[in-house]
């Protein structure tokens, strides 16, 4: 059992890490830390782009989602789109004023995997990324089978 505990404390101390190392952006460009991660999640997913994606894949809640959203979109950092398909889905796109921010991520985001893999070699962390990617796969099909139950 504590290795199960060991597992799961780990994945939040990873996202507590990622969150910590995003306030420094959040003090530069005046932010909060669910804006920062709603700028974060869009640049890094652009096929990912409605608040609904962000809800589901960041585990935050709508409310606090949508009262930020709209905070950057009021800032001219975000704006929103209608899907021209289903009018009732809303796409958001980063705005060009949003690029300083992006670049500041990407240096979080360059900072945030040098310290999490320090001391792994190149072979280490392409074994990780596979291990990942399979618990991944397992992790969606063992939900998949829970919703149809």
């Amino acid at each position: 059992m504590k290795r199960i505990t060991d597992y799961l404390v780990n994945n939040r101390r990873v996202m507590k890490l990622h969150e910590n190392m995003l306030k420094d952006i959040c003090e530069e460009y005046e932010l909060t830390l669910t804006e920062a991660i709603i700028i974060s999640f869009l640049h890094n997913n652009p096929q990912k782009d409605t608040a609904a994606d962000i809800v589901e894949l960041r585990m935050l809640s709508k409310g606090i989602v949508s009262q930020s959203v709209e905070s950057l979109i009021q800032r001219s950092l975000l704006q929103r789109e209608q899907d021209a398909m289903d009018r009732r889905k809303i796409h958001l796109t980063l705005m060009p004023s949003a690029q300083i921010i992006t670049e500041s991520i990407e240096e979080i985001q360059k900072k945030f995997y040098e310290e999490i893999f320090a001391g792994f070699s190149k072979e280490d962390q392409a074994l990780f990324n596979q291990i990942h990617n399979r618990i991944s796969e397992n992790v969606k099909a063992a939900m998949n089978r829970r919703a149809n139950q």
